[in-house]
């Protein structure tokens, strides 16, 4: 159940995070759900225990932190490199 809570804020983080990106939102929804989805499981096995209100926040916080950031990060990987010519 942890988990799913950070894909979910990661799929909004890597939308958010990679507007201004070539790759498009369905790209950067999954690219940021597979962030989520990780730093979700990392965040399950560091907080063992029931799941409160600070947890749901810091899953679904954390998910889209670094699901935004992976998709920035994959956003400038992919973009076209200025004054190359494929020609």
């Amino acid at each position: 159940m942890e988990w799913l809570l950070g894909l979910l804020g990661g799929v909004v983080g890597g939308g958010i995070g990679g507007a201004k990106n070539p790759l498009g939102p369905v790209t950067n929804g999954g690219i940021g759900a597979i962030g989520g989805g990780i730093t979700g499981g990392i965040i399950q096995a560091a907080t063992s225990g029931g799941l409160d209100f600070g947890q749901i926040l810091a899953q679904v916080a954390g998910g889209g932190v670094v699901g935004a950031v992976l998709s920035v990060i994959t956003g400038f990987a992919t973009r076209p490199k200025a004054g190359r010519s494929l020609s």
